[in-house]
């Protein structure tokens, strides 16, 4: 495709900025970066990078960008790269740092918007490779939108210790061990030298691969982006396949306004659940139908839960990672084997031009023999795994992750936290015994600020043996790699006066999977006396990014979301 062959109206933000004699000074600064005469006439696509040194899931992504501007060159574009923040949640987990996690969305989503319509670039590539940026992305591209490809940084490879695959929270998990004595100083070292052998983002059904897996099923990303490995062949090629599939896009006319439909978003529930994925899905859906201006409400996870079984054996409740999955196949044979069943709508509008039922027919089944995807007849679970939860404690909702191997029912004592770190340092003491319900409070989108994931207390608890003895409830949410009995985004959070805010030592507590129910089994009339004589807590920060945040950001029963 040359660059006379593009239209005007395939340029229609870009010619804005270089056609014309009044935009003279802006195409001598773009031939400074590299423009020549011909460029100038040819669709412009943002490169939006996610590169950076801060974490492994995010250290190749320079690469990656590399490849996908030498795709959009190739079909006759004209390639812009630029950077966009990131974080890394594991490194930060459990600090106040990890306060900016929640916050790092709305941040990225921000960028991207800004540079994409100040610059004028027709069309964009968006690259993400850890938990936060690709809701980001994916946020800014549907605000915008104009023509789009996501791609998946990919998944990290196992690392191996003593022969046994190893990963970020098989570390967590060691330090929990650690202090109850299972294993030495020397285990841990080696432990925390193996788990992480290179680039790419976590490895189990976490939350990075979570999101990559439902941004291919919502059709926003060219099949199988969401399970293939960092290091591979593939994934390069994919990169490249991703900036020609963009100026296809362009010359359809294609936008993000035409796949992220509610259809779309509910193909991404059905994957999620099929998969076994992380809580964030729910925050982070919302979110990004928020932004794409679709209907989506914690009813629908419910509604996809009834009818959609657990199919996958993936950490971190199950056996495999996300690049045992990847060497069968990958995801897409799964997402066939719903929509066979009638589980996914197959007429739904993908990036690769094509329906999801047209690129699922080019997809081949997964090998007889393999255990990491279950059949219908024999699922993981019968029902989804993302269980809502109402009750006096949570009356906009409250999200619970059910494998099925906690069981579905919990009650017990409270013993009250508020503050993660409190939580952290009484269960690493043993202070926590068998049959309470750790209750962490004030973590909430506003109380933190910016709604922590509770990785390191869950790994503690898992580690020290009390996985199935103890129930851990919070405002705040979970890392894709939690399990055991957990239950987040407890809505309103304690800090807009949700009922969690009066919760005392010893008060009974009481979760029902099965009906969907979470409840403070005190009587009415203390509850009202306790809320009547509760005050809202001073912020902690009063300027600054997170104060910001705190006065922005909506009920993680919505998403979370700041606009």
């Amino acid at each position: 495709m040359s660059a006379k062959s593009f239209r005007k109206e395939m340029r229609p933000w870009s010619s804005i900025v270089v056609d014309g004699l009044d935009r003279t000074p802006s195409r001598a600064m773009l031939r400074a970066v590299g423009f020549n005469d011909a460029d100038f006439k040819k669709p412009q696509v943002g490169i939006a990078s996610t590169w950076s040194m801060v974490t492994p899931c995010n250290m190749h992504i320079d690469r990656l960008a590399d490849r996908a501007s030498a795709g959009v060159d190739a079909a006759g574009g004209k390639a812009v790269q630029f950077n966009t923040i990131t974080i890394s949640d594991g490194i930060s987990m459990g600090t106040e740092g990890m306060k900016y996690s929640l916050v790092s969305r709305e941040v990225i989503a921000d960028s991207i918007e800004t540079v994409v319509a100040c610059e004028g670039f027709d069309g964009v590539v968006a690259i993400g490779g850890c938990d936060k940026n690709m809701p980001g992305c994916l946020m800014a591209l549907a605000r915008l939108n104009r023509p789009a490809v996501f791609v998946y940084g990919g998944t990290i490879l196992p690392g191996c210790c003593n022969g046994k695959a190893v990963d970020i929270v098989s570390v967590f998990e060691a330090v929990g061990q650690y202090t109850k004595g299972e294993i030495n100083s020397k285990q841990l070292a080696d432990i925390e030298c193996s788990a992480i052998p290179g680039e790419g983002s976590c490895g189990g059904m976490y939350t990075a691969n979570t999101m990559a897996s439902a941004i291919e099923a919502l059709g926003m990303s060219l099949p199988n982006s969401s399970s293939r490995v960092a290091v591979s062949k593939e994934k390069e090629e994919e990169c490249h396949a991703a900036g020609r599939a963009v100026l296809h896009l362009i010359e359809r006319g294609i936008k993000p306004s035409d796949i992220l439909t509610r259809e779309a978003f509910l193909n991404a529930i059905t994957v999620v659940t099929a998969l076994g994925g992380s809580t964030n899905a729910v925050l982070h859906l919302l979110a990004m139908a928020h932004s794409a201006g679709v209907r989506l409400s914690l009813r629908d996870f419910t509604a996809v839960g009834n009818k959609v079984p657990v199919l996958a054996d993936l950490k971190p409740s199950g056996k495999y990672a996300m690049a045992d999955l990847a060497a069968i196949g990958g995801v897409a044979p799964l997402m066939k084997r719903l929509l066979t069943v009638g589980l996914l709508n197959g007429e739904c509008l993908t990036v690769s031009g094509c329906t999801l039922r047209q690129n699922l027919s080019r997809i081949d089944p997964y090998p007889r023999k393999q255990d990491i995807i279950r059949s219908f007849k024999r699922p993981i679970k019968k029902t989804g795994h993302l269980v809502v939860l109402r009750g006096n404690l949570a009356p906009e909702g409250a999200i619970a992750k059910i494998s099925g191997k906690e069981g579905v029912c919990f009650s017990g004592n409270a013993i009250v936290f508020n503050s993660e770190e409190e939580a952290l340092k009484k269960i690493l003491e043993g202070s926590i015994k068998k049959g309470q319900v750790v209750v962490i409070r004030y973590e909430g989108p506003k109380g933190g600020p910016g709604m922590r994931e509770m990785l390191a207390p869950t790994s503690a608890i898992m580690g020290r043996g009390l996985g199935n003895d103890v129930a851990l409830i919070t405002d705040g949410r979970f890392s894709g790699g939690s399990h055991g009995f957990v239950i987040g985004h407890i809505s309103p959070e304690a800090f807009a006066g949700g009922p969690l805010a009066i919760v005392k030592n010893g008060d009974p507590i009481s979760i029902d999977a099965v009906k969907h129910t979470i409840a403070l089994d005190i009587p009415k009339k203390e509850i009202e006396k306790r809320m009547a004589t509760w005050k809202v807590p001073r912020p902690r920060y009063k300027t600054g990014v997170l104060a910001k945040y705190a006065k922005l950001v909506g009920s993680a029963s919505t998403g979370a979301v700041t606009d």
